[in-house]
């Protein structure tokens, strides 16, 4: 009799056990740890957001970099496919926005300047004789406050900044919030959102370097890519717009059946010899402002997928170029070049001089609002080509060039 006792006492301590780990496993959290102070003393904390299936997202609050994300393989083994970088040290020194918020404007402004209701504003000068993604000390360069929310559908983290009339040239005080979510569907969800107290220009987006097979692990060439456009924006050699949207078909730049990234990025074409490879803004089909996929990216031999779903008018695909083996990032793995690739959307590059392009004006008492997805699955093998209306869309495929 008491060995049956003990036995089912056993048992019963085993089974509590056992539901207190799955229940773990399976509940989304948010955890907070520091990681290291900027130069002037502020305190830098990152924030690992975890959903019910064990994927996680590693953010900090100093540019709202994503520092690591992990997702799994098709046998369910995790690692990490963003580039970056173990210490906060790595970061302050870098110039090559890993897995940044960029902000005010991402992408260029040519010159440096701009006209909005007939008065010329002179921004800082940081890429040639061009702006580059915020100036100076963009968005990406400064610290966020971050506030940790509760949301039904996995872990999230809201992070916050105002950016002061002037500030790199900028028109306004700009009060700035992005929230990350970690969703228990294995999607990165990040919506932007800004108000401003005097008219102004704004485009944000996210600058995560993403390699499928793993951070470091070899280059992208391989990895096949959909990319849901018709048209691309064509630039000079200084990478500005030169107002043209040029058919993708019959070039280089047609993704519109999923094709390897490095089957042609070193054919004589002049846009990719301008930009030494991929570094060009795509013209998305369907109607901005509405969820609809931008691109999809496979790697077979991971099996790992990533779709891209935006309300952005636009894309920047970027080939990592300029990563020439001088960076050192998570786990002593040197960077080369191609070693990652970036699908940023945004508003058009240099839109605030260019007419014809879609507006990145932000009116006093407007209220800015984008929303990007990074959606992630697996797959045995590559899925067809996207034809018709896509799945979950709420528009088909419709070229917006005319």
């Amino acid at each position: 009799m008491k060995t049956r006792c003990r036995f089912l006492i056993l048992l019963l301590l085993t089974l509590v056990a056992f539901g207190l780990s799955f229940a773990a496993r399976g509940q989304a959290r948010v955890t907070k740890e520091r990681f290291g102070d900027t130069l002037d003393g502020k305190g830098v904390d990152i924030y690992t957001l975890t959903n019910s299936h064990g994927v996680e997202a590693r953010i900090i609050n100093y540019g709202g970099i994503v520092t690591s994300l992990k997702v799994p393989d098709r046998n369910g083994k995790l690692d990490d496919v963003v580039l970056g970088f173990d210490n906060l040290d790595a970061y302050l020194k870098g110039r090559t926005y890993l897995g940044a918020i960029i902000g005010r404007y991402g992408n260029r402004i040519a010159k440096g300047r701009f006209t909005l209701n007939g008065v010329e504003y002179k921004l800082a000068v940081n890429n040639g004789e061009n702006h580059l993604h915020g100036g100076i000390k963009g968005f990406d360069k400064v610290v966020w406050n971050a506030r940790v929310l509760k949301v039904p559908n996995g872990a999230a983290l809201e992070l916050t900044y105002l950016s002061k009339d002037g500030e790199e040239g900028y028109p306004g005080n700009l009060s700035v919030k992005v929230i990350y979510t970690l969703t228990n569907a294995n999607e990165l969800k990040v919506d932007y959102s800004a108000t401003t107290d005097k008219d102004t220009v704004v485009n944000l987006t996210q600058h995560s370097y993403f390699n499928l097979a793993g951070q470091g692990n070899g280059d992208i060439l391989n990895h096949r890519l959909f990319i849901n456009a018709a048209r691309f924006t064509p630039t000079d050699a200084g990478s500005i717009p030169t107002g043209e949207l040029r058919r993708v078909r019959g070039t280089p730049f047609d993704f519109t059946r999923p094709t390897a990234i490095g089957a042609r990025i070193n054919q004589d074409y002049d846009q990719l010899k301008l930009g030494k490879g991929y570094d060009h803004n795509f013209v998305l089909n369907g109607r901005m402002g509405t969820l609809r996929q931008a691109a999809r990216v496979y790697e077979p031999t991971t099996g790992r997928m990533m779709e891209v779903w935006t309300t952005e008018p636009g894309m920047q695909f970027y080939t990592g170029n300029f990563l020439d083996g001088t960076l050192t990032g998570k786990d002593g793995k040197v960077y080369q070049q191609r070693y990652g690739f970036c699908l940023e959307t945004q508003h058009y590059p240099d839109s605030p001089n260019q007419p014809s392009f879609p507006t990145a004006v932000l009116r006093k008492g407007a209220r800015y609002h984008t929303t990007t997805t990074f959606r992630f699955s697996t797959s045995k093998s590559e899925p067809p080509a996207d034809r018709g209306p896509q799945a979950g869309s709420p528009l088909g495929v419709v070229d917006a060039g005319g």
